[in-house]
């Protein structure tokens, strides 16, 4: 999961940030831009619309993965976020699609909204052309079109995680009934097309000597990455079949309240507990933050009195809240669970914290009903609590 570094603000309640990378992807668009574009005007001019053109082609994924997130969330799937990055951009759903009908409206919203910008810069480039033959903003126009074009064919290729790898997991989906099917396939075909694109890239470095060739392979190389951990997800769905995140969660566990200092957590019995990982509620029980022994140990021994627990906890992201009925898969997929570092809270109907899940409940999850064990989790006696009652001594 790519960690945002520089927040874009919120596009129809969506909120969008970019990541660092996506900085190199500006600049090297606008040499791209600026290359092509050197015969039509002054320096001056010809780098300014290229600056332009880069920003705009930047706000054209933007507007891909806008596409994708609000028929997501138009169909009842929940979107964290969107993340533009160097090779394109990603939306963070935090549910899955209901149905196969409901996959392959989100997959192919993206490349409909390319194309649909695509048809509006080549007629805006025709215009410009009239009224400026020759002229650079004609020629980033044209450029604009035909790079929105080439990005929707590309994003189409039948391979997970490209769009057009969705949409074969729905076809697919749909016509079977078997979604783990699907799934695997649509996994399978992503690295087979991402093995083609490294071998592709090494062929044109050897053949014509084109540094293009290493942004093949580049591309190739995070398509196999990506369809490897999708096809790693969907074993996981197969091995956890219905279990519920009730069947293998920690319930009543120990929860520090977030007004405690670090001094009052370490004088409790919090360090005997044996825990390694602490949910953090605030004052009505509701989990905001997660704690792991790592954080505590960042914070210098003079001023563990007056540092409080919520200014060393994590953000807890709304993908790592779940129901207590809700497909273990589901939530497991929506994270990356670390161990000692991580887990899923879980929660009741009012949101009050009623237990969690850690990378090591999952992991003998996964090994028990690979073995063709009971996931379901049986909880030790006298189970320690904290509270967040202010009232509470350590």
């Amino acid at each position: 999961m790519l960690h945002e570094t520089i927040p874009l603000g919120r596009v129809a309640g969506i909120r969008l940030g970019a990541h660092w990378s996506v900085l190199v992807t500006i600049a090297l668009f606008t040499w791209m831009l600026g290359t092509h574009l050197r015969d039509t005007g002054t320096t001056a001019v010809v780098w300014a619309v290229a600056v332009g053109g880069a920003l705009a082609l930047f706000a054209s994924l933007a507007a891909h993965e806008l596409a994708h997130s609000i028929v997501a969330t138009r169909s009842g799937v929940r979107v964290e976020r969107i993340v533009l990055w160097l090779l394109g951009g990603a939306s963070e759903l935090t549910d899955e699609p209901r149905d196969a009908r409901a996959d392959f409206r989100i997959a192919i919203a993206g490349p409909l909204a390319s194309l649909g910008i695509g048809a509006l810069a080549f007629g805006l480039a025709a215009i410009a052309e009239v009224t400026a033959p020759g002229g650079a903003i004609a020629g980033a126009l044209g450029w604009l079109a035909l790079t929105n074009v080439v990005l929707a064919v590309f994003n189409l290729l039948p391979g997970a995680p490209l769009d057009g790898g969705r949409v074969l997991r729905a076809v697919i989906w749909w016509r079977t009934g078997d979604r783990l099917r699907a799934a695997t396939v649509a996994a399978r075909s992503g690295q087979f097309l991402g093995t083609t694109l490294i071998v592709l890239g090494i062929a044109e470095i050897i053949a014509f000597g084109h540094l293009g060739g290493a942004w093949l392979m580049l591309l190739g190389w995070f398509l196999q990455t990506a369809a490897h951990a999708e096809l790693t997800v969907a074993g996981m769905r197969h091995r956890l079949g219905d279990t519920r995140v009730r069947d293998v969660m920690t319930p009543n566990p120990m929860a520090i309240p977030h007004f405690w200092h670090v001094m009052q957590l370490l004088d409790s019995r919090a360090p005997d507990s044996g825990h390694r990982v602490f949910p953090v509620v605030d004052a009505e029980g509701r989990p905001v933050a997660i704690l792991a022994w790592s954080d505590l140990a960042a914070v210098p021994a003079p001023v563990r009195h007056a540092t409080r627990i919520d200014a060393v906890a994590r953000r807890l992201p709304s993908g790592t809240i779940a129901g207590a009925d809700e497909l273990l898969a589901d939530a497991a997929t929506r994270v990356v669970l670390r161990p000692t570092l991580d887990a899923i809270t879980v929660v009741d109907a009012s949101g009050r914290l009623i237990g969690i899940v850690t990378a090591t409940d999952l992991t003998t999850a996964c090994d028990r009903s690979a073995l063709g064990l009971p996931t379901r989790k049986v909880s030790p006696p006298n189970e320690l609590r904290l509270t967040p009652d202010r009232d509470a001594l350590p």
